[in-house]
């Protein structure tokens, strides 16, 4: 019995010792690394913007100079800027460009889709692939057509070039939205059917609800996308009054470089350019990264 209680204890610290160890295994080190390297890209990629912000709040003849902080902190910059451009109307024409681009692609897209998802019609797949194989058309081979009609329509010089066109919906957020309305049940549909409700009624009261966080990533990839447009606007934008926000950044681009002294007024601007795409996806960050991964849009 003695040679019993001696050995119990010594079997309990070393099963304790063995349990220690096992604690600091190299597995126990994996989550650790994982959040510290992705804490490490993190601040990578925000160090643009951070030098962005900070040089916005730079004296004029301390751009270029080697340090970060500056010695004098011009909260003016942001004033100076209104008065060196038209940023106000500027940010005004690009807001009414997108905020009318992404109703209209949202309706569009969000219809067609519906009809390939749960209408069964004949050629449905032919007529899908075809609406597909646009989406592999470079922009650069339709931009001479395009500009052509518009031109025509008497529309050149005007905002309607600009967001019209999503009227007829995008081959890419088609086939999105047509992906998250295939995961919804069918007895849904079938049950509004036999309550009397018809195909539009279905898709306004019943779809577009369920759907909603696609719609949210729809909407947040065509306002960046507008929001961001240079090559539209130069092209069909001719008055400076007219100007969006990323052509007359352009602009300013040309006016600083003649000036030579107003380079803090440009990063102002960036900065307020910038800022508007940044609080639109953090507000909608959760149906934006539920949108994407139920609709099978992964990168």
């Amino acid at each position: 019995m003695a040679v019993r209680n001696e050995t119990l204890p010594m079997a309990t610290s070393v099963a304790g010792t063995g349990h220690r160890q096992s604690r600091f295994s190299p597995h126990s080190l994996r989550e650790p690394l994982i959040y510290l390297a992705l804490t490490a890209l993190a601040v990578i990629f925000c160090a643009p913007f951070v030098w962005l912000v900070i040089t916005s709040l730079k004296p004029a003849d301390e751009i270029f100079a080697s340090n970060w902080i500056p010695t004098e902190w011009r909260w003016d910059n942001y004033a100076d800027v209104f008065n060196f451009a038209p940023v106000a109307r500027w940010m005004w024409n690009t807001l009414v460009i997108t905020v009318l681009a992404v109703v209209a692609v949202l309706l569009s897209s969000s219809l067609v889709a519906y009809g390939f998802a749960r209408i069964r019609f004949r050629g449905r797949g032919a007529l899908f692939a075809l609406v597909m194989a646009t989406y592999l058309l470079p922009g650069a081979v339709t931009m001479i057509p395009t500009f052509l009609i518009w031109n025509e329509l008497g529309a050149v010089n005007t905002f309607w070039p600009l967001w019209a066109g999503n009227l007829f919906g995008s081959a890419f957020y088609i086939f999105m939205l047509r992906q998250f309305l295939l995961t919804i049940p069918q007895d849904l549909v079938d049950s509004a059917r036999i309550d009397g409700a018809g195909f539009l009624r279905i898709y306004w009261t019943l779809m577009l609800p369920l759907i909603k966080p696609a719609l949210v990533a729809v909407a947040i990839f065509e306002a960046n996308a507008k929001w961001d447009d240079f090559m539209g606007p130069l092209i069909y934008l001719n008055r400076p009054d007219d100007y969006t926000l990323a052509l007359g950044l352009g602009t300013m681009k040309e006016s600083v470089q003649e000036l030579g002294t107003q380079w803090s007024l440009l990063m102002a601007a960036s900065v307020i350019f910038t800022i508007p795409m940044m609080v639109l996806f953090f507000l909608f960050q959760r149906y934006f990264m539920e949108g994407v991964t139920h609709s099978g849009i992964k990168g």
